[in-house]
């Protein structure tokens, strides 16, 4: 076991390497958080720092805390009335979108990988979601800025579908680990969480905002902490209850952040600064997690996947998903290529491992793969085709 003198010099190293990244970044257009899975891949056992790291219950721990640090920073900051219009488009791609996305990819992967059906519906569960970070760190890169309806919609579809894919992923587990659950099962436990983590979300929401407005704390830093408390126990308790915890974060931030509350600038600055600490955290473990030699095998089948999702999976879910929306022809086109994957798929896919599912190791590579090539393949065409389809600000 390495010293904490150790640990404390390699982690900050780390972290100062990829905030030094952020400025390359900007310069060469790409999103940041390929720069921080680089430095965590080179650090790692496989490359030049020479770190093993082998522990995917801890990633998946570090990962869910993580994330519900970034989800609540980002709805925190979401205003309502930029969400109001578009709200039922929204949630129908984060729900029926991800669930098209899902059965899509589940279906072709099992067809060209040769996987059992549940397999492959778990593959595609895993990368049915986009990621907010990975959209929003490729838009910033590039200085773009879209029409008001595209970028909440956009901000929306990336904060609310991480919910659905969690659920997707944890039932298909279930039904992979055990075997004799029944469908009524499963759908009792989706609509359970479902309803279970609106419920705390919206009552926690109210709460939280009440709390900081009427506690009267000398230290203007305690507020901070006071909220990470809060976040935390909202998170535990909704899961403690059965609930879907994101969903209750997310919910919660954006019913706190819909009306004012005591010191809002400095709540808001202080958790963007946790989440982008979140951020590199995060993917600097994922690229530790991750084995470079494991992926050259799966090459292939990787941009097999890769290509079935990018062109067929996400436009059909995205047309289908706002059929009888308001959506033009080119936000509907512009809006299904804007389907980047980034952290959460990945996260996602270490609950397999942790499971012990028989494919875990190799759906963990793959969907590794896939979200490098989603990023490197997406990001770079995203600008030109906002211009192209007359969708700038």
């Amino acid at each position: 076991m390495p010293s904490l003198e150790y640990l404390l010099l390699v982690s900050s190293t780390l972290i100062l390497l990829s905030i030094i990244t952020l400025k390359l970044s900007s310069k060469l257009g790409i999103p940041s958080f390929l720069l921080f899975l680089a430095i965590g891949m080179l650090a790692g056992s496989d490359g030049p720092g020479g770190i093993h790291f082998d522990y995917p219950e801890l990633v998946q721990s570090l990962g869910v805390i993580a994330l519900t640090f970034i989800l609540f920073s980002g709805g925190l900051d979401t205003e309502w009335k930029t969400i109001r219009p578009i709200l039922w488009e929204g949630l129908s791609l984060s729900t029926l979108g991800v669930l098209v996305t899902a059965l899509l990819v589940g279906l072709f992967a099992t067809w060209v990988l040769e996987f059992t059906l549940v397999e492959g519906l778990l593959l595609g569960a895993i990368v049915s979601c986009k990621d907010a970070a990975a959209v929003f760190m490729v838009l910033r890169a590039r200085n773009l800025r879209l029409k008001r309806r595209v970028s909440s919609l956009l901000e929306f579809e990336s904060g609310s579908n991480d919910p659905m894919a969690v659920l997707l992923t944890l039932g298909i587990i279930r039904l992979l680990t055990a075997p004799s659950t029944s469908l009524l099962e499963l759908t009792t436990m989706f609509l359970l969480q479902i309803f279970i983590g609106s419920l705390i979300g919206y009552g926690m929401g109210a709460a939280m905002r009440k709390i900081v407005n009427a506690v009267d704390l000398e230290q203007e830093g305690l507020y901070s902490v006071l909220t990470i408390a809060l976040v935390l126990f909202t998170y535990g308790l909704t899961s403690s209850l059965g609930g879907n915890g994101f969903l209750a974060i997310y919910l919660a931030a954006l019913v706190m952040g819909k009306k004012d509350f005591t010191h809002r600038d400095i709540l808001l600055r202080f958790h963007e600064g946790l989440a982008w600490l979140m951020q590199i955290t995060m993917f600097l473990i994922l690229g530790l997690q991750v084995f470079p030699s494991r992926l050259a095998p799966l090459v292939g089948a990787g941009l097999l996947i890769s290509g079935f999702l990018i062109f067929f999976a996400r436009p059909v879910s995205v047309f289908l998903s706002l059929l009888f929306a308001k959506a033009t022809l080119a936000e509907r086109t512009f809006i299904s290529w804007v389907g980047l994957r980034g952290a959460v798929p990945i996260i996602l896919a270490t609950f397999p491992l942790v499971a012990g599912i028989p494919q875990a190791d190799f759906i963990f590579h793959l969907v590794f793969f896939i979200v490098l090539t989603s990023v490197l393949l997406q990001g770079p065409l995203i600008p030109a085709l906002a211009k192209f389809l007359k969708l700038e600000a």
